[in-house]
């Protein structure tokens, strides 16, 4: 369940990025605070973008940042992260990124139910406009929760 793995301190709204680097970073620093991902997490997000492209922008302006489990999970979770200004990517047809949700799953099965809900948000334009004006992370997890 999607509640079961945000918390509020997970939540940063209008974060300050300079590039789609920097913006993956400030979005998971929450999770590596919390203790829920190691750096190598981010790095190994990082470098799969460099590899082979940025395949987690889903859909317009929405990023799911993530890697490999084996980079660095320590326990599940889901970070989300707001753009003050949106950033490109490199994905033509969903740029620019203005939502980040980053993840950090033990296994590859265990966060479907989560992402299944989350889904479910992302289909839904009244959420990206609760972000847009939510002043907290304590709304923004009141919100989720009342789902």
């Amino acid at each position: 369940m999607l509640k079961n793995m945000i918390t509020q301190e997970l939540i940063t709204l209008n974060v300050e990025a300079t590039d789609w680097e920097d913006a993956i970073r400030k979005a998971a620093t929450p999770l590596v605070n919390e203790g829920k991902i190691k750096e190598s997490y981010v790095d190994g997000i990082i470098r799969v973008v460099h590899e082979i492209g940025p395949y987690f922008v889903l859909t317009k302006h929405v990023a799911l940042a993530h890697s490999r489990p084996e980079d660095g999970v320590i326990s599940g979770a889901i970070g989300i992260a707001t753009l003050a200004h949106p950033i490109k990517f490199g994905n033509e047809d969903n740029d620019p990124v203005k939502y980040i949700f980053t993840l950090s799953a033990v296994n590859n099965d265990a966060h479907l139910q989560a992402l299944s809900d989350l889904a479910g948000l992302l289909d839904q334009q009244e959420f990206y406009e609760f972000l847009d004006n939510a002043k907290s992370p304590e709304e923004v997890m009141n919100y989720i929760n009342a789902i």
